[in-house]
């Protein structure tokens, strides 16, 4: 995997320092490269259906949810502000990607909604992004992804006693 230049320099201070565990450093800086290229295809992925990852987990949940659901709902399961999921919601409405509708018992609450076309581009992007996931992983057998899974695992509880 090619490092960042950022990373090499990093890596080679680290060493001219005597710094412990170098390889350690190297494998946080593989990891950060790693998720920041997975991050900028998603991204390059999803631009020419004019979505963004937040765009596209509102799309996700929404498409799960055939009563629709409400923006505080959308925000909580997306793990956004309420701010957040309103600017999206607006940008979303204005593509006639979801409607705004009031509901019966309380026309104050708000129920979101994905239009036709909406659906239609949710399941066109998930089966893309889909394949594209799958892509990612293909090469590995059912047993290394279940060891890379529990190494991320193991990583992550490291991190929280690692800034103690």
């Amino acid at each position: 995997m090619q490092l960042a230049q950022k990373y090499n320099a990093l890596l080679d201070e680290a060493q001219r320092r005597g710094m412990p565990d170098v390889a350690g450093i190297r494998l946080c800086f593989q990891t950060l490269t790693l998720a920041a290229d997975i991050d900028r295809d998603c991204a390059r992925l999803l631009a020419p259906n004019g979505l963004s990852e937040g765009r596209f987990v509102l799309l996700f949940l929404l498409d799960a949810a055939a009563d629709g659901l409400a923006p505080n709902t959308l925000a909580e399961r997306a793990g956004v502000t309420r701010a957040t999921v309103t600017g999206l919601l607006d940008g979303l409405e204005r593509e006639g990607l979801v409607a705004r509708h009031a509901e019966a018992s309380d026309r104050r609450a708000l129920r979101i909604r994905l239009t036709g076309k909406g659906r239609q581009l949710a399941q066109q992007v998930f089966a893309q992004h889909s394949h594209w996931i799958a892509g990612l992983y293909g090469g590995l057998s059912a047993s290394e992804r279940q060891q890379l899974a529990q190494l991320l695992d193991k990583v992550a509880r490291n991190l929280g006693e690692a800034a103690l």
